[in-house]
């Protein structure tokens, strides 16, 4: 009977995901899998790129636990792929190898003035306020007016974290050094703009809902954006989620404001022109009045306003990352693959590489799209057995030799277990779910015991 040897760099969703849908799959051969993750811990975006204040994600986190618990998935944590371990390394230990490494970065945003101080990515930001290992303690909150360009969920989940009062966030894991920050930050008004309607916005009515439940903070929205074409009418009639957000709109715009200390304010129909400067640093935030062009889009109106902010983020979406020694798709920050399957550059698929994924199909859907993306990927590798690699050293003890030779101080499931407890008696002490540890050494020290 042949042996999968499989190795999976990206402890995600998507990775563990494919990892258990493999172990589940109607197959006649045995499977030995490795998953690699270049952080300490497991669990990716799910610890890493969503708002603290989210309790619904222990749902997901428990299920990730339940596959990597399941004893049939080796975790080699704070490894990383192209420096501690290469593609010719697991060409040399695995039969097939499935990049499962999301997207981290920041998808651009062409603006006059967007590298100007005070300028940043939303998805540093939400790195920073998860407590992530590889970025600065500190983050530069300053503002007392911050702009905010996207109509996604990540958009809003950075609006709301800066709007918050601190002491609201103190129940969930945030990072002490967050929690001070945050503290600190003299915001007094958050304004988050979209280039569409309120009818075509990206977020769901469960995200947009919570930001009416931010105590001592006004939402303030304007009537000129909810005189609705007959497109958006016809949205809300026929699809539900679109009914739930026009009723809380509804609702809102029925509130009375100016008690507050805080505002988040919604614009939409505002297309981003510039992000003004003064002295080099951000002073305000320029943009287009638009309407529906009565085909799903909008066009211009030529109707030009200014609003004053020292601070601006951009949320419209995240970018992967290239991988050394695969092809990668420059244009839409994407492994180039058909169904999972890597493509070379000429095309042809190239044996024993596989994605899954945001880094094979792009930064959208949620956790069930993650797993279709994933049986699609599986299947083809099933299918594909033939051209799977035929690795010279596939003994199990050969990859933790190689990685011990290197001195790579890599973590497993056991040091996970070790941190995850520490981290929950952490928080214990001060009656709180969790204290996250953010320095990767300590991460590293208290994983390996």
């Amino acid at each position: 009977m042949t042996k999968l040897r499989l190795a999976i760099v990206g402890a995600g969703p998507a990775g563990i995901y494919a990892a258990d849908i493999l172990l589940k799959h109607e197959r006649a051969f045995e499977v030995s899998i490795d998953l690699f993750e270049q952080l300490p811990a497991p669990y990716g975006l799910v610890r890493y790129g969503v708002a603290p204040d989210h309790p619904r994600i222990k749902g997901i986190v428990n299920a990730l636990r339940e596959v990597l618990d399941s004893g049939d998935i080796r975790v080699f944590g704070n490894v990383r792929y192209g420096a501690d371990i290469t593609l010719d390394d697991l060409k040399r230990h695995y039969n097939a190898v499935i990049f499962s490494t999301g997207a981290v970065r920041d998808a651009p945003l062409e603006l006059p003035g967007i590298d100007a101080h005070g300028s940043y990515g939303a998805a540093d930001f939400v790195s920073w306020y998860d407590g992530h290992p590889d970025v600065p303690r500190e983050w530069p909150l300053e503002a007392q007016s911050v702009a905010v360009i996207g109509n996604g969920n990540v958009a809003l989940d950075v609006a709301r974290m800066l709007a918050k009062h601190p002491e609201d966030l103190l129940p969930t894991e945030v990072p002490d050094n967050v929690y001070a920050g945050l503290q600190a930050s003299p915001v007094t008004d958050v304004h988050v703009f979209g280039r569409r309607g309120p009818m075509q916005v990206k977020f769901t009515p469960l995200e947009l809902r919570e930001l009416g439940e931010l105590r001592d903070v006004d939402m303030i929205v304007h009537d000129e954006d909810f005189d609705y074409d007959p497109a958006s009418r016809d949205a809300i009639t026929s699809n539900k989620q679109l009914t739930v957000i026009d009723r809380i709109f509804t609702q809102w715009r029925s509130r009375e404001t100016g008690s507050a200390s805080r505002r988040l304010h919604l614009h939409f129909y505002a297309r981003p022109v510039e992000v003004l400067t003064t002295d080099g640093a951000v002073s305000g935030f320029r943009y287009e009045r638009t309407e529906p062009d009565g085909q799903g889009g909008v066009r211009g109106t030529g109707e030009f306003r200014e609003v004053e902010v020292q601070a601006l983020y951009r949320a419209v979406g995240y970018f992967g990352s290239p991988l050394d020694g695969i092809p990668f798709d420059e244009r839409h920050g994407v492994i180039p693959n058909h169904e999972g399957q890597v493509l070379g550059d000429d095309n042809n698929q190239l044996p024993g590489v596989y994605a899954t994924g945001w880094i094979k199909r792009g930064p959208v859907g949620l956790i069930g799209h993650t797993k279709s993306d994933a049986m699609e990927t599986i299947q083809h590798l099933v299918k594909d057995q033939s051209s799977w690699w035929t690795p010279a050293e596939p003994a199990e003890q050969a990859v933790t030799d190689l990685l011990d030779g290197r001195g790579v101080l890599y973590t497993n499931l056991d040091g996970w277990h070790r941190l995850d407890a520490h981290e929950v008696a952490l928080g214990e002490k001060q009656g709180r779910e969790r204290i996250k540890v953010v320095p990767r050494d300590e991460m590293i020290r208290i994983s390996r015991d």
